[in-house]
């Protein structure tokens, strides 16, 4: 298989479609509003308790601005919210190229769109193992699985998509967007994938620790095995 080595694209790119799924939801309450304003033909996509929020701070305009992930993707979520953003329409327009034609012609193909960035922050996995008594079943279903998905994807892809991990940079953002007439430049999406790569490997460190500093017999005498 052939790597895609990429010989053109933009430096300015447009931020049409923003795709939005946090923990974490403070500042969302002026970032949002202020990409709005930013960009007025602007569509989020959104899951779960993030759309839930968005639904109501955008009110009115949600109708026009907002998009579940499930009715954009034609798939409902896997209980427990196991599979949200796992979903071939979502990677694709994460990771396509502007001026690969083969990558277009999937977009118009599935009738997906370029997401242009992603606004991403993790389940508190670290918060959650120092708590006392935390045991490895609690630990375990606190692991992101899409979340850093969607990070690495983005961030792989800054040649094209904004991956944005920490809300301290949403004021930085929208500046450059007011600056800009509603586009990133090349060396913002940059400074964000670096921080970005470096969020998911703190987070992957930290999961390999905690799984590290325990046994196979502390995990097996944690759960109860169904009859064989």
């Amino acid at each position: 298989m052939a790597l895609n080595i990429v010989q053109k694209i933009d430096d300015l790119v447009n931020v049409k479609n923003v795709l939005i799924s946090v923990f974490d939801k403070e500042g969302l309450s002026d970032f949002v509003p202020g990409l709005l304003a930013a960009v007025p033909d602007i569509m989020f996509y959104s899951t779960g308790g993030t759309f839930n929020f968005l639904k109501e701070l955008l009110g009115e305009k949600a109708g026009k601005h907002l998009k579940a992930v499930s009715d954009y993707t034609g798939q409902p979520e896997m209980q427990g919210g196991l599979v949200k953003t796992l979903d071939f329409k979502i990677y694709l327009g994460l990771l396509s190229e502007t001026y690969n034609e083969a990558h277009q012609a999937d977009l118009a193909r599935t009738k997906a769109v370029a997401i242009d960035m992603v606004v991403v922050n993790l389940y508190p996995f670290n918060q959650v193992i120092k708590k006392q008594g935390i045991t490895p079943e609690e630990a375990r279903t606190n692991i992101d699985i899409g979340g850093p998905c969607m990070i690495r994807a983005s961030a792989k892809n800054h040649l094209r998509v904004a991956s944005v991990t920490d809300r301290a940079d949403y004021p930085l953002i929208l500046a450059e967007l007011k600056k800009t007439q509603g586009a990133l430049g090349l060396a913002m999406r940059f400074t964000l994938a670096k921080k970005a790569f470096r969020h998911t490997a703190d987070y992957d460190s930290a999961i390999a620790d905690f799984l590290c500093s325990h046994t196979d017999k502390e995990v097996v005498a944690a759960y109860t095995f169904a009859q064989q």
